[in-house]
């Protein structure tokens, strides 16, 4: 019996060996699709377009061309200080604040919903901005149609300078907060205003439906 020892205790680690390569093959595989979830399942401001997802609409497909750093200076900036900040413009979502937006949302954090990993989007510069009148329509596109339980809107102070100035509650006129939407992929509402003129930042808050979970974005405008 004791003969037999060393060769079972070898077969059995013969055996381990390749379960153990199993185990850690199934763990990365989970933990990429665990990964990959946010940038499937949720959505944001397209028109006029967020900070990030303006910079994945003009340069997703052309992110190694040297022309953004001089053309689009803050998307370049943005891209350099992290990539996924363009690739997951659709996740920007944070959990469980129940309303507490600005509790919990520091002065100077609004616009990448103070989520570290999107730090670049509260920088001050020269943002590409969508020109609007004092009427327009903000559309939202949300790939996995969860609904809203409400939009709340607001729109940088006049005199506010989003080229030199961080964005805080402070500098914010609330404008607006819509009733209940309908899950649906796409969802489109009016803003009414007066008296802005110029580079403003509209600041939207969206608290979605079927869970508590709260998206914040900044889309540069210009009012003619």
């Amino acid at each position: 019996m004791r003969n037999q020892s060393p060769l079972t205790g070898r077969t059995r680690s013969v055996i381990r060996r390749p379960l153990q390569m199993l185990v850690m093959l199934f763990a990365v595989v989970v933990g990429a699709l665990t990964w990959t979830v946010p940038a499937q399942a949720h959505g944001t401001i397209v028109n006029p377009a967020s900070r990030a997802y303006q910079c994945w609409k003009t340069w997703g497909s052309n992110h190694t061309d040297p022309a953004m750093r001089t053309q689009d200076p803050m998307c370049y900036q943005a891209f350099q200080a992290n990539p996924d900040t363009m690739w997951n413009w659709m996740s920007a979502l944070r959990d469980g604040l129940g309303g507490q937006f600005q509790a919990r949302t520091p002065d100077g954090t609004l616009c990448s919903n103070n989520l570290s990993r999107n730090a670049s989007l509260n920088r001050p510069g020269q943002w590409k901005t969508t020109n609007v009148s004092n009427n327009f329509t903000v559309q939202l596109y949300d790939q996995a149609s969860h609904g809203a339980d409400y939009f709340r809107v607001y729109v940088s102070k006049q005199g506010f300078n989003p080229r030199t100035q961080t964005l805080g509650w402070g500098n914010l006129d609330f404008i607006t907060q819509t009733g209940r939407f309908a899950p649906a992929q796409n969802i489109s509402f009016n803003v009414n205003t007066s008296g802005y003129t110029g580079h403003h930042i509209l600041f939207v808050i969206w608290q979605a439906s079927h869970l508590d979970q709260a998206y914040m974005w900044c889309s540069d405008v210009n009012f003619g």
